[in-house]
């Protein structure tokens, strides 16, 4: 079924790894390392913040469909306030779906695995694929 499906890697903290547009099979060579954290369907200004946060270090997609972005403390506790504050843009797209205001319990358990994953030493990945 065709939408919106976005998803969060823990994956190795690693120098060669820039901040948008790596090679999203290093998920697939390294599954053992690269391990899903979370699962969103059908939430588009999530994806939509995720795009601004993408366009802002240098995303070169303009469609943001399969690019990677690597996702930092601090962008992670920049995504927490624009939830809490109900500020993710309005976003929308084929297939995407409507955000509706109940992804916040799921989202907020998101910058919880996060975090965890930056205390043992990783980094995060986001991807979505449409």
């Amino acid at each position: 079924i065709m939408g919106l499906d976005m998803y969060a890697h823990s994956i190795p903290t690693d120098e060669n790894i820039p901040p948008v547009d790596f090679d999203i099979k290093i998920l697939d060579e390294r599954p053992g390392d690269c391990p899903r954290i979370h699962y969103w369907r059908k939430h588009p200004n999530l994806h939509g913040w995720m795009r601004e946060r993408y366009v802002d270090k240098g995303g070169s997609d303009p469609d943001f469909n399969v690019s990677t972005l690597q996702l930092t403390p601090e962008d992670i506790g920049d995504l927490e306030s624009a939830i809490k504050a109900g500020d993710l843009p309005d976003t929308s797209g084929f297939f995407f779906g409507v955000t509706d205001g109940s992804e916040i319990e799921d989202d907020l358990a998101f910058i919880a695995k996060a975090r965890e994953e930056f205390a043992k030493g990783n980094s995060v990945a986001y991807f979505a694929w449409w």
